[in-house]
């Protein structure tokens, strides 16, 4: 059993600051993906934003207050990173796991002389948010956690009541470490991720993780690896070999033919909008290379809609793990029976 995978150009929108405390956080500009995993980088007002990498599947907002980010995952994916201001001394924004309880665009403060907190989402009843706010590259709310307006307005159009908000870290804390991976360190709910290296396998598959849902199927240059979630949980990961040639990330969507043969399509994402629609390159990707078992699983799970990503970023390996002599092409063949 054997199949075709493609893969599109992809790139996420970098905003930069009108000014450190203004609410209106500037323009969107076409930026590297990769951007993202290195953050830290991120100077106020500033975000990375690209909800196609994983159209569907559950949403989680990830706010680190130890580095002042906050960074969105779909379907387990990172869709977005943005800088952050959260509560200043004595009115610390509080850690742990949290639901959108209510969305307001125009809501002004009860509390704070009515002041403006636009695109707001309420995380607690005694007033902890997320909303657009001051970014002057330190804490300065009261708890509530500030965004750059553009952000908070992309952000607020895809999350609904009861999508989880995990806040941990603390202000004082500096961390600066990069967050060298695409996937979520949590899941949905608020438990910690099962991602987990490989080390002798080959290749692990564990659809039973997650029977149903949106696929997202990871290819990482970086890593050499393979990862495929569904529904926001990995139920796959594999060694593989990804050609150089394809520096910069990629996205595709599966959309068989009328004959059940597979076929992925470009997504005209930032920076490649002239390859919206157009069929993947096949003499590119049939040169990713995967265990042939790996390969026959991952055909068997596919179905219409699902997101193909290839990417510089990594997902997790081990390092130092040597890569096993892999025994057939990823790519390329018959439709599924």
């Amino acid at each position: 059993m054997r199949f075709t995978l493609t893969a599109a150009a992809l790139a996420l929108g970098l905003a930069s600051a009108a000014g450190e405390k203004a609410r209106a956080q500037g323009l969107p500009a076409s930026s590297p993906a990769e951007l993202a995993r290195q953050a830290e980088l991120l100077k106020p007002g500033q975000w990375v934003w690209l909800p196609q990498i994983a159209p569907s599947g559950p949403l989680l907002i990830y706010v680190d207050l130890s580095r002042q980010l906050a960074t969105v995952y779909r379907n387990g994916v990172r869709i977005g990173v943005s800088t952050i201001s959260s509560g200043k001394p004595g009115h610390e924004t509080p850690t742990g796991v949290f639901t959108i309880l209510q969305k307001d665009a125009k809501h002004h403060s009860s509390r704070y002389n009515n002041a403006p907190m636009p695109f707001q989402q309420r995380l607690t009843w005694d007033g902890v948010a997320l909303h657009a706010g001051g970014l002057p590259g330190y804490p300065e709310s009261h708890g509530c956690v500030h965004l750059p307006m553009a952000f908070a307005r992309a952000l607020f159009e895809v999350t609904h009541l009861g999508a989880t908000v995990v806040i941990a870290g603390g202000a004082g804390d500096h961390v600066r470490a990069a967050p060298g991976t695409l996937l979520a360190p949590v899941e949905a709910g608020g438990r910690a991720a099962s991602a987990a290296p490989l080390r002798d396998q080959e290749f692990r598959w564990r659809p039973e993780a997650s029977p149903r849902g949106p696929l997202t199927v990871i290819v990482s240059r970086r890593d050499q690896r393979i990862v495929v979630l569904r529904n926001g949980v990995e139920i796959g990961r594999s060694v593989a070999l990804a050609p150089s040639a394809a520096a910069g990330l990629h996205v595709a969507t599966y959309a068989p033919d009328a004959d059940r043969r597979p076929h992925w399509i470009f997504l005209g994402v930032a920076g490649h909008k002239e390859e919206a629609g157009r069929p993947a390159d096949e003499i590119l990707l049939n040169k990713i290379q995967a265990p042939r078992a790996f390969q026959a699983a991952l055909s068997e799970a596919l179905r219409p809609g699902a997101t193909f990503v290839i990417t510089d970023a990594g997902v997790g390996a081990a390092a130092g793990t040597k890569l096993t002599v892999l025994d057939g092409a990823l790519l390329g063949g018959a439709p599924p029976n």
